[in-house]
């Protein structure tokens, strides 16, 4: 049953198939042919899947995010960005990987952060000769460190399969979101000091200060957020819901860049964007508890605690198991249906739940711009109407990158371990 079930669900994505059909399909049909439990279970399954109070978060930090796009945030992030690093050999490059990870520290959203951020500092970055390939796969990789800097709906989702402390997976990726932002800083200054990208002019302190006081009310987000939770103010989730009440309040009476009109869209596209990842929890929900019937977690346990007793042997597959996944089916479904069966090889192996979360979230980050599937890349070509071949190209050097990240956050878990025990 499960050979065939992973065999429909191939051939079914090979088909170019909408990933949530493809998996409630093979869920369904291997149902059909291979289990006398009658079909109506699957649609129970795939509502008690998303029946999840800790879900709630989801459409709120995706309002917060539009929001956020919409409303003058970003352009004020970017304005900081540019005034503390500009000058420097790479400034502005520099400047686009550093507003990604305050927007990703706002939003949680790699696709948001594409459009907020790339759609900006595109065509900056092409006038200042930075060349159309790395510019682009600039534009396109960075964003996923949204996805590893807190809050991140990727945390959000693993917590909630899983009963991972959500706090404590948002704490837990601070550490990897800074290793994944310094090392493509750094790529950004060797690479415009080998291609000799002019530098500007320093901003003054004055100027600093001055984008810094613009962009305040955007800034303290990320302290409201991650504050609010540790100060048991509220909730991981209830955060979500103040992020988004904040940001309509920011954008709508103090920035005055967002009208009734524009957050009613904004409102709407957050109503879609929260359907299109409900569907798919929905779907792998279905495809996650066959799975867990057949008792595949065990199984797959036992078959690695055979193979090897290194946990960095074991720690090497999970990687290329995710980082293949994450070339097909997106993050969200990637955690919902693979954490249930990670979760106890990692607990044999001494590996905390809480390290492996963030495991799974960096390679869901990686995968949001591998080919052939990476969202991404499919978000960017929208954004600089360039086709997708050419976006592939500029992110190859960038998955490197990201890739050393991984290895780093994988093998030396003091980097999301270290606030965490530090917060307890």
């Amino acid at each position: 049953m499960i050979g065939v079930l992973f065999i429909l669900l191939f051939v079914f994505l090979l088909s170019a198939m909408p990933v949530f059909i493809a998996m409630s399909s093979a869920s369904v049909l291997s149902l059909s042919l291979f289990s006398p439990i009658p079909l109506e279970v699957v649609a129970q399954r795939m509502f008690s899947g998303i029946d999840k109070f800790s879900l709630m978060a989801v459409p709120f930090f995706i309002l917060a995010a539009n929001i956020m796009k919409g409303g003058g945030m970003s352009k004020r992030i970017i304005n900081v960005a540019d005034k503390l690093v500009g000058h420097l050999s790479g400034g502005l490059a520099m400047a686009t990987v550093i507003s990604c990870m305050f927007f990703g520290a706002l939003s949680g959203s790699s696709p948001a952060t594409v459009i907020a951020i790339g759609g900006l500092l595109l065509p900056e970055l092409l006038n200042a000769n930075y060349g159309e390939k790395f510019s682009l796969g600039l534009i396109t990789a960075t964003p996923a460190v949204a996805v590893i800097i807190p809050p991140s709906i990727g945390m959000i989702i693993y917590g909630t399969v899983t009963g991972v402390s959500i706090g404590d997976l948002f704490i837990g990726g601070v550490g990897p979101g800074l290793v994944w932002g310094l090392i493509t800083i750094a790529y950004c200054y060797f690479y415009a000091k080998k291609h000799k990208v002019p530098v500007k002019k320093r901003a003054s302190f004055k100027e600093l200060m001055t984008a810094i006081k613009d962009a305040g009310w955007a800034l303290g987000v990320p302290i409201i957020i991650i504050g609010g939770i540790y100060g048991g103010i509220f909730t991981p989730t209830e955060s979500s819901v103040v992020a988004a009440i904040y940001a309509i309040i920011v954008s709508l009476f103090i920035y005055k860049e967002l009208s009734f009109k524009e957050l009613m869209n904004e409102t709407i596209d957050s109503a879609v964007g929260t359907a299109q990842i409900m569907v798919l929890l929905a779907a792998a929900s279905i495809f996650s508890w066959i799975l867990t019937r057949q008792q595949v977690p065990q199984v797959l346990a036992a078959g690695l605690m055979g193979i090897t007793n290194s946990k960095i042997s074991i720690l090497l597959m999970i990687n290329i198991i995710l980082i293949i996944a994450g070339m097909f089916i997106d993050a969200a479904s990637i955690q919902t249906i693979l954490s249930p069966l990670f979760l106890p090889v990692a607990i044999n192996y001494g590996i905390d739940p809480v390290h492996l979360g963030i495991i799974m979230v960096v390679n869901g980050a990686i995968g949001m711009s591998t080919p052939p599937f990476g969202l991404n890349l499919f978000v960017s070509s929208g954004v600089a109407k360039k086709p997708l071949g050419t976006i592939i190209k500029g992110t190859m050097p960038f998955i490197l990158l990201s890739l050393i990240a991984m290895a780093i956050v994988t093998y030396v878990p003091q980097v999301t371990m270290f606030l965490v025990n530090a917060m307890k």
